[in-house]
């Protein structure tokens, strides 16, 4: 019912910054929990970041508090990752999740977009 469309992935520099894109469609985008996960080659599927249909909950990874800011546009059906200070060991195909339940969201529970791979050179 619901599709995810991931992009803005790519290569950057160490300490630079990148900001993934994630369009839903099929479904009513504004009452959605929307998140990101990530997984590096040969590492487990982590949580990164999450925002609830208002905005007013998020949630993050300790990895990437005061780093990385996830929003999202209601008029666009769209949730953003604006990733700063990026470190090599942000390398990973990052993944958007979507459900009615924050709670879904947050462990993985929902519908998955295909990814996208962020690449970050030391």
């Amino acid at each position: 019912q619901v599709q995810l469309v991931e992009s803005g992935g790519g290569l950057v520099q160490a300490g630079g910054s990148l900001r993934l894109s994630c369009a839903a469609s099929g479904r009513t985008f504004s009452y959605f929990t929307m998140g990101w996960f990530r997984q590096a080659p040969g590492k487990e599927r982590e949580f990164v970041a999450a925002i609830n249909w208002s905005g007013s909950n998020t949630d993050y990874a300790d990895s990437v508090k005061g780093r990385w800011t996830i929003s999202r546009d209601y008029a666009k059906s769209t949730v953003y990752l604006q990733m700063n200070s990026l470190k090599p060991e942000d390398t990973a195909v990052y993944f958007c999740v979507a459900d009615r339940q924050f709670s879904s969201v947050v462990s993985g529970r929902g519908a998955w977009g295909q990814g996208t791979l962020v690449t970050v050179s030391s």
